[in-house]
């Protein structure tokens, strides 16, 4: 019996998302940076704007990755999702940590480390979720037989 084959997502249902996150994010950090003073509410709203400029610059890469290099083991849309929000995250959380100067390298490694094993074993856990394959319903020659009489 063969495997069957699975077709490569299309960039489609992304392309919109994308779009908006990227749109919203890069123009209001930009106008966060030039405008607003950095008063905390002002701060917050620079993490937020952040976290939605990486999540959408992050979205097209991690598809790519997941469509060329990762071809063998196909990623459903909620893993890029994810993983783009993921790499967001780590921005803003990078970009706080720098605020009280707290940024070093082996605090960068080390966050990046620890949100791939997270990421890992989440994935791990979705592949080994138990899922009852499919077979249709298709009538027997017996029950055919069986009818009959």
């Amino acid at each position: 019996m063969k495997a069957p084959s699975v077709r490569p997502a299309s960039f489609r249902p992304f392309a919109f998302p994308v779009a908006i996150l990227t749109l919203l994010g890069w123009g209001g950090v930009i106008l966060v940076v030039l405008v607003i003073p950095p008063t905390v509410w002002g701060r917050w709203l620079f993490y937020a704007l952040w976290v939605l400029a990486l999540t959408g610059t992050a979205m097209p890469v991690t598809f790519l990755i997941h469509r060329s290099a990762l071809s063998a083991d196909p990623a459903l849309g909620n893993v890029i999702v994810r993983q783009a929000i993921g790499v967001g995250v780590y921005g803003a959380l990078l970009a706080w940590l720098q605020l009280s100067r707290l940024n070093s390298l082996w605090t960068v490694v080390g966050l990046a480390v620890g949100l791939m094993v997270i990421e890992s074993l989440i994935r791990l856990r979705e592949k080994s979720r138990w899922r009852p394959a499919y077979y249709p319903e298709t009538p027997s020659a017996d029950a055919a037989d069986e009818e009959s009489l």
